[in-house]
């Protein structure tokens, strides 16, 4: 745990070293998201340990009256344990940013996830290492690592405080995704209410500052995304 601190740490220094090399766009907007998970023992008893991941996005511009990007992830998946999971997906993100041609990403990844209950609130690491098919034969290789909190009232059970931080990092460099190095920061926090043991929403605040670098120019582009979130999350 303290390692982790210590990592976000030096993801935030080395993020205002770039704020101070470049000029920082900002703009607001909105995100939306539903997920699904269960186990595949809706399909055959003997399946109980392994697990199916759906999810969708839509993400928006600050009034609503843009749609600029969703994202759709499938994934298949095998508990190790109770707090253990590790999952192979796909992921869809079809982009269209104003004054700026569509573009779609494609993107194969395996995943570890753990699940880690305390006294004061449920913490989760999550590891992703996407492969990401953008444009032309170059696939950027981009590894993102999440920590997520959770701690329930004890005044209301069902109404909890969540916080999470994920981190992405770009492994080498094309001529469509930017140089290798450092590629964004995402950082969530809000509340969350279990409407039951199936289904949760959590809504909040996500900061999203992104650190792209041209491969081709060298130039820098930053930009700070101020996001409204919205999460509904159903087990089964």
């Amino acid at each position: 745990m303290r390692k982790s601190i210590f990592s976000l740490v030096l993801l935030a220094l080395s993020a205002g070293q770039s704020l101070s090399a470049a000029e920082l766009a900002e703009d607001t907007g909105a995100w939306v998201q539903g997920v699904a998970e269960g186990s595949l023992k809706i399909i055959d008893p003997s399946l109980e340990k392994g697990r199916v991941w759906l999810e969708g996005q839509s993400r928006f511009d600050g009034d609503w009256s843009k749609w600029y990007q969703g994202m759709v992830r499938t994934a298949v998946g095998y508990s190790l344990s109770d707090r253990a999971t590790i999952w192979a997906g796909y992921t869809w993100l079809p982009t269209h940013n104003i004054g700026k041609p569509y573009v779609s990403q494609q993107d194969l990844w395996p995943a570890f996830r753990y699940v880690l209950p305390t006294d004061f609130g449920t913490v989760t690491f999550r590891t992703m290492w996407e492969s990401n098919f953008g444009q032309g034969d170059q696939v950027r290789e981009r590894p993102r690592q999440m920590i997520k909190f959770m701690h329930p009232f004890d005044f209301e059970k069902r109404l909890s405080f969540i916080t999470w931080d994920e981190a992405f990092y770009r492994v080498n460099t094309t001529n469509w995704g930017g140089k290798s190095g450092f590629d964004q920061n995402r950082v969530f926090a809000g509340l969350g209410w279990s409407f039951n043991s199936n289904v949760r929403t959590e809504v909040g605040y996500m900061n999203q500052y992104l650190d792209m670098v041209s491969a081709s120019t060298g130039k820098t582009s930053l930009t700070m995304h101020h996001l409204a979130m919205a999460s509904v999350f159903i087990n089964f």
